[in-house]
Order: structure tokens, then C-alpha cells, then sequence
């Protein structure tokens, strides 16, 4: 029994062995067999890379083929956009603009006169149309931006408007302007303002004396210098013509004619005769280096006055540099002409000069 058992042991040995001895390697086998082996075991990567190869190249063409095609939807979208934008360009010019017509093509004017005429654009449906106003001579008449005209001087001049959106379409008018009659009939209200100066005089019988509102300003003004330390007060206020007859022709005998215009007014054309300017404190150009004639520049339009002969203005007022004439407009329009830097002259759109 003892026999039978080891012989078939024996034969189970013999059977499990066999692989060992066709291929396995044995404990302390050569290392070239392992290195045999490792190299049969290496086969797999060689396939490996050449899938890794075959799948860049399918990802690169991929990626190409992705990008030829963006590209070839941003030009799509883009030749689009152009066309769009040409379809846009060809609308507008399509609506522009085609002509002008003016309710008047002759305007007459009197020197510091303001006229506009009426403008018609066609068609009536085009979407701008903005004007371009232009004189050809703002020496006889200006054009403000809506087609105010303004005359200036004696003379004729032409003023044209345009089409901002289509310049080729424009109308012009014709315009002649004459001296305003120097009468002394009625006093002259340019936008609502008593004007006196060479170009317009007041009738030898308007005599109003101080005018009330233009004192109860000053009375302010006064009384605000006095609380900072300061004394203004009116050194000449109301003149009559026939004061102002008298003052001038002293002044022609002394200086001549020619000089006293340039610092005196004839009579009827003294804004004094209005009853709101007045002459502050010293008559003389060093009021403007005093702390009142500092003060009074700066300040006086906050109580409704304006300096009324500003330095370097004598070619527009008609007057030399006067520091301490002030005239009363009223506190919304002194500010205003005051913001302008302008003078009264300037801001109307009017002239100071004689007719003769």
C-alpha cells in the first residue's frame, strides 16, 4: 500500500516539473533569459506607438479640418457683416438729403436787425437734417447756427445754407444791410434791451430819469461792498439830453472832435440818458487797480450790472477802456453776458458806430 502511494507521488512530481524544464526559468537563471524575456514582453509598446502615431495624425488632421472650417465661418460671417454694413451705407445715402428751398431769397436788414428764414428740406422723410450755415462777409451780416442773420454794417453780403448730410445740396439768400435811421423818435429794445450807443440814440425827449430798479440793484451791491470793507458810490447817474449836449461840446472844444467821441457820447446816444448806468467813484482808469474796482468787476453782474466798456473793446463798444461805467441789465442777463466774456455789442450782435 505504502509502495503504491509513493509510486503514484513519484508520477505527479514527474508531471507538475515539465513545464519548468520546456520554458519556466529557474532560480538563479541567466539574466540574457530574463532580458529575453523582457524583450518578448516589450512587443506590445512597439504596437503601442504606432497607434500613438496613427492617433496624432488623425488628431492633427482633426484639428485642421476644425480649423479650415472656423475660419472659413469667421470669413462667411464676416463677408456678411460687410455686406450688411455696405446694405447700410447705400439706405442712408439713398435717403440724404436732395434739395433746399428758403421762404425768402432776399433779406433786407437795418444795422443790429435779426432775421432767419424758413428753411424747407426734402424729401421730408430723410432722417438728418442738420443745416450748415455760412456768410461770405460777417462784416455785414452774421448767421448764427439756426439761421439767424444779424446785420452788422452797411452793405450786401450773401448767406448760404447746406445740407450737413449731403453737401452738395445748399440755397443762399441775399442780404442788404442798412444804417438804422437816426432819428430820435422811439428808443431801441434789441431783445429786450434799452440799447444806447453811436449806432442807436433815444429821442431828445426821453427823459426817465434814475430808473427805480436799477437804483434798488445798486442800493445792493452798496450795501454787500460795505460789509467786506469796501466804499463804491455813483459819481454820475441820469443825464438828459440836453445835459449830455452840453458836456459833450465842452469835451469837442478841449480834445476836438475826433478825441471826444472816443471817450464821450453825442447827445441822445449817452446810455446816462437811460437811467440805468452810472459812473462809480473816480472817473478815471485807476478805479480798476482799487480793491472797490476789483471787487465791482468781479461782482457786479451778481446784482444785475455789467462793465460796460471792457479794455480792448473800443473798436466794438465805440469807447475807450471805462472801469467805472457799469449798466444795469437785470441779474439773468448780466450773468449771462457776463459768462459770455463778451460785450453788449458782441453778445446782441449790433454796432456802435456814427453814422457820420
Amino acid at each position: 500500500m505504502k509502495k503504491t502511494a509513493a509510486a503514484l507521488l513519484l508520477c505527479l512530481g514527474l508531471t507538475a516539473c515539465s513545464p519548468i524544464e520546456e520554458g519556466a526559468v529557474p532560480a538563479g537563471g541567466d539574466i540574457e533569459t530574463s532580458s529575453s524575456s523582457v524583450s518578448e514582453n516589450t512587443t506590445e509598446p512597439e504596437t503601442t506607438e504606432g497607434t500613438t502615431e496613427t492617433t496624432t495624425e488623425n488628431i492633427i488632421a482633426e484639428t485642421t479640418a476644425e480649423s479650415e472650417t472656423t475660419a472659413e465661418e469667421v470669413t462667411t460671417e464676416t463677408e456678411s457683416v460687410i455686406s450688411e454694413t455696405a446694405s447700410e451705407t447705400v439706405i442712408d445715402t439713398e435717403n440724404r438729403p436732395e434739395s433746399i428751398t428758403l421762404s425768402t431769397y432776399e433779406i433786407q436788414l437795418t444795422v443790429g436787425e435779426k432775421k432767419m428764414p424758413i428753411v424747407t428740406m426734402l424729401p421730408a422723410d430723410c432722417p438728418d437734417k442738420s443745416e450748415i450755415w455760412e456768410s461770405d462777409d460777417t462784416a455785414v451780416a452774421r448767421v448764427d447756427g439756426y439761421g439767424n442773420i444779424t446785420g452788422i454794417s452797411e452793405g450786401s453780403c450773401t448767406v448760404t445754407v447746406t445740407a450737413a448730410a449731403n453737401k452738395s445740396v445748399s440755397a443762399s439768400v441775399k442780404v442788404t444791410v442798412t444804417a438804422p435811421p437816426q432819428t430820435h423818435g422811439e428808443p431801441t429794445y434789441i431783445d429786450g434791451i434799452l440799447i444806447a450807443n453811436k449806432t442807436y440814440a433815444l429821442p431828445e425827449d426821453y427823459n426817465p430819469g434814475v430808473q427805480p430798479e436799477a437804483e434798488a440793484a445798486f442800493k445792493e451791491m452798496q450795501s454787500a461792498a460795505w460789509n467786506e470793507g469796501l466804499n463804491i458810490w455813483i459819481a454820475s447817474g441820469f443825464r438828459s439830453y440836453e445835459y449830455q449836449s452840453g458836456l459833450y461840446q465842452r469835451y469837442v472844444n478841449r480834445s476836438g472832435k475826433e478825441e471826444a467821441d472816443r471817450y464821450s457820447a453825442r447827445p441822445g446816444h449817452s446810455e446816462h440818458q437811460t437811467g440805468l448806468a452810472f459812473d462809480l467813484n473816480s472817473i478815471d482808469d485807476s478805479f480798476a487797480d482799487t480793491a472797490e474796482g476789483k471787487w465791482v468787476a468781479e461782482h457786479c453782474h451778481e446784482y444785475g450790472f455789467i462793465i460796460r466798456y471792457p479794455k480792448g473793446k473800443e473798436d466794438i463798444t465805440g469807447y475807450i477802456y471805462e472801469p467805472w461805467h457799469i449798466r444795469y441789465l437785470g441779474k439773468e442777463t448780466a450773468e449771462k453776458v457776463f459768462n459770455s466774456g463778451l460785450t453788449l455789442e458782441e453778445y446782441l450782435g449790433i454796432t456802435s458806430v456814427y453814422a457820420e
